[in-house]
């Protein structure tokens, strides 16, 4: 899918279901995506002195939970707009500003950042280099990126359960709830699309990052990837 088509889609699905997003995220992960965020901003090695850039924030649990931990300045950067008023209404207490725009094109000056994090959302960039390289700029020295991302999972028994889930179980409970018919047959599919093409690890590497390690989660559905400038 070419960048700007891919960007409108994007978009238009989240817009569309950004009122039952949260809803539906902790229902459909049966709650854990708050354990998986948990583990990911401990990985992350934040502290009351980081200041943090969520991308792909969506309604701003990654920013909660990063503020739980001590984090005091944070800004979010997401191209739904409906997901950013949303993010304004739960994340009001912040120090910082929520921007709408592209991983691609951050409008930040070099070294603004000691950290960046995605969760769900690097599967949804339309050219994933160069966000990197993007976040590479924005972040100061040592600064890091933590990405939290769905995989398939290598064990037989738990990828055939999980592949039944997603492409049979959540795209009918989530067209049922949201009322979008493609939003929750695009997670699957871009989910199966972006764990055949897309290795975190070596992109990382190939953007200029060093010491990139990747952990594993809950039967390996999720990857945790922590990179450092």
């Amino acid at each position: 899918m070419e960048g700007t088509n891919k960007k409108t889609q994007v978009r238009r699905i989240f817009d569309s279901i950004s009122h039952r997003y949260d809803f539906l995220n902790h229902f459909l992960s049966a709650g854990v995506d708050l354990y998986w965020r948990k583990k990911a901003i401990k990985l992350s090695g934040m502290s009351s002195e980081s200041k943090l850039l969520d991308i792909a924030c969506g309604t701003g649990d990654f920013a909660i939970t990063a503020k739980k931990f001590g984090v005091e300045k944070i800004f979010g950067a997401d191209l739904s707009f409906n997901m950013l008023l949303l993010f304004n209404k739960k994340v009001d207490w912040i120090n910082g500003k929520v921007v709408e725009t592209v991983a691609e094109h951050l409008p930040f000056k070099n070294e603004s950042f000691t950290n960046i994090t995605v969760a769900f959302g690097v599967r949804n960039f339309y050219d994933i280099s160069q966000s990197f390289k993007t976040f590479h700029h924005v972040l100061s020295a040592n600064g890091k990126v933590t990405v939290l991302e769905f995989r398939l999972p290598s064990n037989l028994l738990v990828r055939n359960f999980y592949l039944f889930y997603f492409n049979k179980v959540l795209p009918f409970i989530g067209r049922l709830i949201s009322k979008d018919k493609e939003a929750y047959t695009y997670l699957p599919e871009s989910v199966g699309e972006f764990d055949k093409k897309v290795n975190l690890v070596k992109l990382f590497n190939e953007c200029g990052f060093s010491r990139v390690k990747k952990y594993s989660l809950t039967f390996g559905l999720v990857q945790i990837v922590v990179a450092e400038k």
